[in-house]
């Protein structure tokens, strides 16, 4: 497995509140699933997202991840698993505004210190579509170009899990199928990939989904029949 989580549990506290945003839950991954984690507004699937890729941790439980358990990493070895295992996909696509598409493509290399971040950058828009477009900033992309700018940043070092946060919430719904056809492209290539969505149609079409209600697991579609 890919992921192992057990009895993962989140709480915040507001004054003298204290919240159960998560409240015991446990699953597995397989490498290869496209998984979606699903649920209204406060079902706990943003903070579950935000525990798989490792920009929190919990206040009990375990996330194995890739081999490793990371339950109780610091922040610092938090964000190198972050750069080595998990890429990212934003609803607002988190580009740099005044950086060509290429070089936003880039950076997640020119951080790890890769020696040929220019060319496997270039390869990674080729890979969504966007070998024409290089050299445009995003103000000169359509929404949809710019989340394919996205996909290509979070896929160029070849992560082991891809975590896509409401992928297409900023986009209408023909340029949204189009990014969902390139998360099934992604996904038939081997890539370990979770969609977070509050979308049913979403949900609906990857091979398993986990709903979330209250914190819990309020039922699951699907099984390991997408891995590879």
């Amino acid at each position: 497995m890919i992921i192992t989580v057990e009895n993962l549990v989140k709480t915040y506290t507001m004054g003298d509140t204290v919240i159960r945003a998560l409240d015991g839950v446990s699953f597995d991954i397989a490498e290869g699933e496209l998984v979606a984690i699903s649920g209204s507004s406060g079902s706990g699937k943003s903070t579950l997202m935000h525990l798989l890729g490792c920009l929190e941790t919990a206040n009990a439980g375990r996330y194995i991840l890739s081999g490793e358990d990371v339950s109780a990493h610091s922040s610092k070895k938090l964000a190198k698993i972050r750069n080595r295992l998990i890429g990212f996909v934003f609803q607002t696509f988190n580009l740099l505004p005044r950086l060509t598409a290429l070089e936003n493509v880039e950076l997640p290399m020119l951080y790890a210190g890769v020696s040929d971040a220019t060319d496997r950058a270039a390869e990674a828009l080729n890979t969504v579509g966007l070998a024409d477009r290089m050299k445009h900033e995003p103000s000169k992309l359509s929404g949809g170009q710019r989340q394919r700018v996205a996909i290509a940043r979070a896929i160029v070092t070849n992560p082991a899990l891809i975590l896509a946060d409401e992928p297409t919430g900023n986009l209408d719904t023909r340029t949204g199928e189009e990014i969902l056809a390139l998360f099934d492209q992604l996904h038939a290539e081997g890539r370990t990939m979770i969609i977070v969505t509050h979308e049913r149609e979403i949900a609906e079409r990857c091979p398993r989904e986990i709903v979330l209600r209250d914190g819990k697991i309020h039922e699951e579609r699907g099984a390991a029949a997408g891995a590879v």
